[in-house]
This record gives structure tokens, sequence and C-alpha cells, in this order.
């Protein structure tokens, strides 16, 4: 690609931040903030912005600022010009996890910080002390426009939808276990397809509905159950289950570590339910990033790595056919 250097030598460079502060914060009072600039400066550089692509970019609406189709086509471009001149100024070619300074930003939920954070934050703590994470839940919904606008570095959880420019690894695949307190419901495992569906159920939803994978299966076969509490948060349930004659369906890790931690029994469930697969997502614009990758890296190798506490117990489960 030849470069028009007579033409690109008339554009300031200065607006592309400008334009992806505007765009991502819908105002140009917070955009101004944003930047560490003046409001009146800000101003200036929407109407500079405005010129140059020959579009209003921004408008305003009944709901604040909103950007137009044009303002939209630009984003992605824009940002992914950022980065690789951000990449280049820094000039990062290399991660040393004892000396650097470095904070990430990982979308996940509950179950996941569970079982993940203690060996992650144990390793950080010996291997990168500059390193330090703000953990935000995961959101299926949201988790792309997070990762496109820069609010999150990673995403950990399951993952259905994504652009040519989100980039996904596979961490492991998940089976599902019930979780119960034998004393309060009478049941010792393994668990029946009668008593499933006859004894009230504890579901975890992040999208907070009272519907899950073990309802559209039970529907399968002309069956439906109880469900008695609906919760996004799936490390409140082994609590719910110790104390309340209640079942819950997990995912096999998580429900295995709270069955020890709180003396609880697990069972396959009695219905077929598919394995979910756990990945890590990220924006292509990270992908080489040396700090990006040696954490993606440390998370995979943590994530085939079973708690200590557990590998006694989990080797009779394993004995006993889960």
């Amino acid at each position: 690609m030849n470069i028009d250097h007579a033409n690109l030598s008339r554009l300031d460079l200065n607006l592309l931040v400008a334009f992806d502060a505007l765009v991502t914060e819908r105002s140009v009072t917070r955009a101004a903030a944003r930047v560490g600039l003046g409001q009146s400066a800000m101003s200036h550089a929407l109407a500079r912005l405005r010129t140059m692509f020959g579009d209003e970019l921004l408008i305003r609406g009944p709901q604040g600022m909103r950007v137009t189709p044009r303002a939209q086509a630009l984003i992605q471009p824009a940002r992914a010009a950022l980065a690789q001149i951000q990449e280049m100024v820094a000039r990062r070619e290399a991660f040393d996890p004892a000396t650097e300074e470095r904070t990430f930003t990982i979308g996940m939920p509950d179950s996941t910080e569970v079982l993940l954070m203690p060996k992650l934050i144990a390793l950080l703590r010996k291997e990168a002390p500059g390193v330090r994470l703000l953990l935000r839940t995961i959101d299926r919904i949201r988790i792309l426009q997070d990762l496109d606008q820069d609010r999150v570095d990673l995403g950990i959880g399951l993952f259905e939808d994504g652009e040519l420019h989100h980039k996904r690894r596979l961490l492991q695949r998940e089976s599902y276990l019930c979780i119960f307190n034998p004393e309060l419901i009478g049941v010792t495992p393994p668990i029946s397809l009668e008593d499933y569906v006859r004894l009230p159920h504890v579901l975890t939803s992040l999208v907070e509905t009272p519907h899950g994978v073990v309802d559209d299966a039970l529907a399968k076969i002309g069956l439906s159950r109880d469900i008695a509490l609906t919760s996004p948060r799936f490390t409140a349930a082994p609590f719910v289950v110790k104390q309340a004659p209640v079942i819950a369906t997990m995912h096999a890790r998580v429900a295995r570590y709270f069955a020890e931690v709180l003396d609880l029994a697990v069972s396959p469930a009695p219905v077929l339910l598919p394995d979910v697969a756990i990945s890590m997502l990220w924006h292509a614009s990270y992908d080489a990033d040396p700090g990006h990758r040696w954490l993606r890296e440390t998370i995979l190798k943590l994530s085939d790595e079973r708690p200590p506490s557990l590998n006694l117990w989990l080797s009779k489960a394993d004995d006993e056919g889960g």
C-alpha cells in the first residue's frame, strides 16, 4: 500500500483520539474529561472531525447523543489504527512479568472466579507482583461491546457470538452435575428422573430468566420442573442447597468443589444435557500484545489444573463413576 504523504500530513492524528473518546462517551463533556482536554477544545475537535469526514458523526436524540451510521462504520477502523500506533510507540517487544506494572480488566462469572482466581492471584503475587486484576460480572449480551469499547480486556464464559475482530480460545468443556443435601431432600445419589422433576430447583442464570438448558432438555421428553429460585450468582446456589430442601444443576467442576466444601452430594443429571464450552474472548487489537498474551497463556495453563485440595476427592469420585 502506497502512503499519500502529502494528504496524510494534513491529518491531525489527535482527532482520531478525540473521535474514539466521543463515540465511547457519547458526550462532549465526558469525552473531554477522558482525553484531558477542555470542553471547548473537544467541541472544536468534533467540528473538525465533521468537516474531515463530511458527516455529523454525533447527533442529539431523546436519550442523548448517538452516533450516525457513518460514525459507527468508522469506530473499528479508527480503534484498530490507534491500537497499532499505541503498540508501535510503546515498543512492547517483550513482557517481563516480574517487573511489569499493569492492570487487566476481566469479565467472568462468579463460578469461574471461585475456581480460577485463587490459583491465578497466588501465581501473580509470586511471579508478577505488579500485575493487578479488575473483575467484572460477565454479560454475554454486552461483552462484545465492552471489548470493542476497551472496557474489558478479556472475557471468560460461554460465548456464542462474535465478529471477525474478536478472538476466541477454548479453555475447557464442562458437563453438568446435580448438587443437593441428601438429609434435607431424602434422596441419595444417583438421583432418579422422578425425583429430579418432583423436587424444587435453584436455577442460576446470568440473563436472570426462569428458564435454562435443563428446561429445554426436559421439554424434549414432555416434562418440566419446579423452579423455586432463579439467581445470577452461581456461588450462592450451593449455600441455598445446603440449608433448603432444593437441588441445583451446575457445571461439574464448581459443583464438585462446593460439594466438598459444604459436605453436599453430587449426582449426574437424569436428563441428557449438552456439554458447554468455556472460552476466553478478546479483541484482535490485543492479540499480539505480549502482556495480554502472557495473561491468556497463564489462564489457559491454570484452567487445566485442579484445585490441590480437590485432587484426592476427585480421584475417588472418578473411580466411583462421578
